[in-house]
């Protein structure tokens, strides 16, 4: 356990699970992408594949405003019912209306398809000081997988 394998150019894996680069990540699994002036959020592989097969997404509403790790969603599964917590405070632009239909999108593409929702951010430089880069990420996971 605890091994890191090279995934393409851009990702690591842990345990088989898939750490993209250029992410910043939560302690609890969340991982936002910065594109210019709005911010993408989704759940990591990680948790997707610890919840199972996903059956329902709980989206925010578009124009809600966040907090930094306040609930955003939740993720339903055949396991469990989890939170989703956003990285970043700020203002849902869109939300990933495509999972109302296709929720297993998440499992399938945690870091692609299965996309939660985009944020417009409020501070985000001081949020992702409070995030992990795929370095802090890829130790964090070994970690957890160690217990």
């Amino acid at each position: 356990m605890g091994g890191t394998n090279r995934v393409g150019r851009s990702g690591m894996k842990v345990d088989g699970y898939e750490v993209p680069d250029g992410l910043y990540y939560s302690k609890e699994h969340e991982w936002v992408k910065v594109e210019g002036d709005h911010c993408r959020v989704g759940i990591t592989d990680y948790a997707q594949a610890t919840l199972h097969d996903i059956v329902y997404v709980e989206l925010p509403k578009v124009g809600s405003k966040v907090s930094q790790m306040q609930q955003l969603g939740t993720v339903e599964s055949v396991k469990a019912v989890s939170e989703i917590y956003s990285p970043i405070s700020g203002e849902v632009l869109e939300v990933n209306e495509r999972l109302s239909k296709r929720p297993e999108l998440v499992n399938e593409s945690p870091y692609g398809e299965g996309w939660i929702a985009i944020i417009k951010p409020l501070s985000l430089e001081a949020d992702l000081r409070n995030l992990m880069d795929q370095k802090g990420y890829l130790e964090f996971l070994r970690t957890l997988l160690k217990k």
